[in-house]
């Protein structure tokens, strides 16, 4: 069985008790947020090495490092074999620095687009820029109704459900 879908048994176990899973991703998330602390000191430095040396290297688990490279592959310049990788496999961590803000704003993750690392990275008004960004790519809008007796927005001069609107 491929790491990740262990990975996925594991923290998306339906199953599970909810108290010992709520303590599973508060320490999971701890975790994440020490690595990305690392990766956001030196944003321009590629970490690469195998999924097992990767673990090592930032000291967590193998499921962790795997549920870790399962959160950020959106967010990196070429995608890692998730769907197939095993402890021998080898990933990068070489991030698009925008896109992964983008992706925590996205994940409401605020733990992490707050890290202070970011402002080493961009300025208030670039970080204010991209999560409005973020924010406005999830918004619909909606436009204004055509009410029945206004005119016809083909421009035929007829009321609407007189023209357009006679067949809706």
């Amino acid at each position: 069985m491929a790491l990740l879908e262990q990975w996925r048994k594991i923290a998306y176990n339906e199953q599970a008790n909810p108290n010992e899973l709520k303590q599973f991703w508060q320490r999971y998330f701890d975790k994440e947020t020490m690595i990305y602390e690392q990766l956001l000191a030196d944003p321009d430095t590629e970490v690469k090495g195998t999924v097992k040396e990767l673990a090592d290297k930032y000291e967590i688990e193998v499921m962790a490092m795997v549920g870790f490279l399962d959160g950020i592959d959106e967010s990196l310049v070429e995608p890692n074999p998730i769907e197939t990788m095993e402890e021998d496999t080898v990933v990068s961590l070489k991030f698009d620095k925008a896109k992964l803000y983008k992706n925590m704003v996205k994940a409401k993750a605020d733990w992490l687009y707050n890290l202070p690392q970011w402002k080493d990275i961009y300025s208030e008004e670039e970080l204010k820029a991209l999560y409005r960004e973020q924010k406005n790519s999830t918004t619909i809008h909606v436009g204004k109704k055509i009410g029945r007796n206004d005119p016809c927005p083909c421009g035929s001069g007829k009321k609407y459900k007189k023209c357009c609107g006679k067949n809706a």
